[in-house]
């Protein structure tokens, strides 16, 4: 399938369930501080790998996610009526790191900067 046809219906995909988490997922578990920061959706539509980031600490993401993978079936029936799609891809969620990454690499490259001014 065309590549910008798939980055097309990634971004239609991402923009759905940021909604759904905003607006209509009621599930006390998943977290205020959850974000879709990147979705893939496979060649065939088979499946739509969601990167979530979440803030907090790990029993925050764990139930944050445990709470998307209950919502699985809301979800992709909402993509259903949202998209014009024949088939909705599986949903596959995983936790989006990079955000936590990048703020330890910050706060490392202040530390070096600081020791730098020190001496």
């Amino acid at each position: 399938m065309n590549s910008k046809r798939l980055s097309r219906i990634g971004s239609e995909i991402k923009k759905v369930i940021s909604e759904l988490i905003l607006e209509s997922i009621k599930d006390p578990r998943v977290s205020d501080m959850t974000t879709i920061s990147d979705v893939k959706v496979s060649k065939d539509l088979g499946y739509a790998d969601i990167a979530v980031s979440i803030l907090g600490d790990d029993k925050v993401k764990s139930e944050t996610l445990e709470g998307l993978n209950n919502a699985k079936g809301f979800i992709k029936k909402e993509l259903g009526q949202r998209l014009d799609l024949r088939h909705i891809p599986e949903i596959r969620f995983e936790i989006d790191d990079t955000v936590e990454k990048g703020m330890h690499i910050e706060e490392l490259i202040s530390k070096i900067r600081q020791e730098e001014n020190n001496e």
